[in-house]
């Protein structure tokens, strides 16, 4: 971890995107003995979790976080809002469309480039459509990373655990 951590600190952060990407987990990482987090989520297709992920301007990744496949995107993304670094824009999906969010986000400073849920009344006029395009970089980040096996299905018990395998993942790419 301390190896991304220091790979990710010297990052271009006039933009930054975030996603989340579902991950299926193996049969048998769910159930491990103890008290200590697995985040791992029951859901219609199985066990899964879910990794929150914010990229920089060249599609690297800065800053991670791992729920319960369960766990929608607007829960997660204020905790990993506040761990993230001053930038001047953050670009997310409608996923990420809440007054929370969007409170949170000029709080640190950034602009924020979210579209609006279809049933808004305010609609879409604000919005840089120009940079929101560039979002394919968090995506690209998202399928460079399922090529690993032991991230594409998981298999570790322990969140810990996982999270280093991502951390690995992220300092190789």
């Amino acid at each position: 971890m301390k190896i991304f951590k220091t790979l990710a600190h010297s990052s271009d952060l006039e933009w930054e995107f975030i996603d989340s990407s579902i991950v299926k987990a193996h049969q048998h990482s769910a159930g491990a003995v103890g008290k200590e987090n697995q985040a791992i989520g029951k859901s219609v297709a199985g066990n899964t979790s879910k990794i929150h992920m914010e990229v920089n301007a060249y599609g690297l990744p800065i800053e991670f976080e791992i729920t319960g496949g369960e766990v929608h995107d607007c829960k997660a993304a204020p905790e990993l809002i506040e761990k993230l670094p001053v930038s001047n824009y953050i670009i997310a999906d409608k996923r990420y469309d809440s007054e929370e969010i969007r409170d949170l986000i000029p709080k640190k400073a950034s602009l924020l480039v979210i579209p609006r849920k279809k049933n808004s009344i305010i609609g879409n006029t604000d919005i840089d459509w120009g940079l929101y395009k560039y979002r394919h970089l968090v995506e690209n980040i998202f399928a460079r990373l399922k090529h690993f096996r032991s991230i594409a299905t998981r298999y570790d018990k322990l969140k810990r655990n996982y999270a280093s395998m991502l951390a690995i993942a992220f300092s190789y790419i």
